[in-house]
């Protein structure tokens, strides 16, 4: 006597593991082509990098030199790591006061959006702004920002990190029908 037993596949915490979820933003969901690309990413960060040159000589290289402190880049000396401090903060509160701009940014029409919310929390920034700066910032390690060439949304490490992305405003605002 065979009995035909009809299982059906046990669905316990390891299946639903290994399904693939496909997961769909909250917001800013855009086309591909609305994302910013790698070069006008690039010029937007060498202009920041202008802007955060100038502050770092006017706090920290006048004072400096009137000391007579050595202007030392290594993170053990004090200069070093007021740099690193002035670059930080600058990423950190130009993003959350300009809603997603820096000043390269806002030079270059682009801003940083996030998946999960409608305004970037401080949680988001501090995590892409201050923690992933902060380790993409190593010469070795820049190249981390070379991911967003390859990727749909034109993210870099730090934008997997914080599930956020950077997008062109132009393309923004022609959808909504601003232009």
């Amino acid at each position: 006597m065979t009995q035909e037993i009809n299982q059906k596949p046990a669905v316990g915490p390891v299946t639903q593991l290994l399904e693939k979820k496909i997961r769909k933003p909250d917001f800013h969901h855009y086309p591909d082509y609305f994302f910013s690309g790698f070069w006008i990413r690039f010029f937007a960060y060498l202009l920041d990098l202008i802007c955060i040159s100038a502050i770092t000589g006017i706090l920290l290289g006048l004072p400096a030199n009137l000391i007579g402190l050595t202007k030392s880049s290594e993170l053990v000396s004090v200069y070093g790591f007021l740099t690193l401090l002035i670059y930080l903060a600058y990423f950190i509160l130009m993003t959350k006061m300009n809603h997603g701009q820096t000043i390269g940014k806002m030079a270059f029409g682009i801003r940083v959006v996030c998946f999960k919310e409608e305004e970037l929390s401080w949680q988001t920034v501090l995590i892409r702004e201050g923690a992933c700066r902060f380790i993409l910032r190593g010469s070795f390690f820049m190249i981390g920002y070379l991911i967003t060439i390859f990727t749909p949304n034109k993210q870099h490490i730090g934008d997997y990190f914080s599930d956020t992305s950077v997008v062109t405003l132009n393309l923004l605002a022609a959808r909504e029908g601003l232009v």
